[in-house]
């Protein structure tokens, strides 16, 4: 009857011998290709320093009044403006503007790449039943994976440093870029797609003129999305040498430094309400003109 109490699990010498199998494999694939894989990602790596060298290395006014305009643009709302304007001045008065543009450059470099790869496999997607329905376990186990777990493949392929860190964030961030392209195309009023067929409009006319502007509310919420999940793995990024305000934080941890730990964590949320604020309003704007032109 010790059946019905411990569950039957595979022989200790079998699953032992499975786990090595499969660790010596990955471990024989990441040296045969890995030089070879880490050259694929030069280009990126180009990418993420001209990014960090031109926020690092631009006059703190200049960023400021960007993203202040950025704001207004955005949300034509003097509130927003004001709030993002005070939260990078607190940020710079309490020392930490340089890990902060660190962290805004390698966010930046990540939202561009899930708007990159995000969008296209949206669109995909989106016309076809099929391929969503292969691609939506991926996404659901790209979700709930631990982000700690995609550390691992990454740092076998391409050791540490900032590349590793970005793909691993791009990994992570993702799903929701996939998710909210395809949901935003298939939301499109059917009317309005019959309509675009009878002034005989090709399939890219159709995507290009109809969908894409009528989906674009929903596309960024994705974009917000994507870039609040990019922040969160900040702090697990800096595990593998990424700079910036994850590093600060990882060290308050080792050497519990409270103040350190909470200043630089004030900052990335800081950080994330910025983006989520310009974010939102833009998309709360295309969709008051949505409405507006329906209407």
């Amino acid at each position: 009857m010790d059946w019905l109490w411990k569950f039957p699990t595979m022989n200790d010498d079998m699953l032992r011998q499975l786990k090595k199998s499969i660790d010596e494999g990955f471990r024989g694939f990441t040296r045969a290709y890995g030089d070879g894989i880490e050259s694929l990602f030069n280009p990126l790596q180009s990418f993420l320093i001209w990014s960090e060298k031109l926020l690092t290395g631009a006059p703190w006014p200049l960023i400021v009044v960007i993203v202040a305009a950025v704001a207004w643009l955005a949300s034509r709302n003097w509130k927003v403006v004001i709030g993002c304007s005070i939260t990078l001045l607190l940020i710079g008065y309490l020392g930490m503007w340089e890990d902060t543009m660190r962290t805004v450059s390698m966010i930046f470099v990540c939202t561009v790449l899930s708007i990159a790869i995000g969008i296209p496999i949206g669109i995909a997607m989106s016309s076809s039943d099929r391929l969503q329905k292969t691609v939506n376990p991926i996404l659901d186990v790209m979700q709930t994976m631990p982000s700690f777990v995609y550390l691992i493949p990454v740092v076998m392929l391409l050791g540490i440093g900032r590349v590793p860190g970005v793909i691993a964030v791009v990994i992570y961030a993702l799903p929701p870029m996939i998710r909210l392209t395809n949901l935003g195309i298939r939301m499109v009023d059917q009317d309005v797609l019959e309509a675009a067929d009878a002034f005989g409009s090709s399939s890219w006319q159709k995507l290009r003129n109809v969908q894409l502007p009528l989906a674009l509310p929903t596309i960024m919420a994705g974009i917000n999305q994507t870039i609040m999940m990019a922040l969160a793995m900040v702090v697990i990024a800096s595990m593998i040498g990424v700079q910036g305000l994850g590093q600060p934080v990882l060290k308050a941890i080792a050497n519990q430094y409270f103040t350190l730990g909470v200043f630089n964590g004030l900052a990335i949320v800081g950080i994330a309400i910025i983006f989520d604020r310009i974010s939102q309003a833009y998309g709360l704007r295309l969709q008051k003109h949505r409405e507006v032109v329906h209407g």
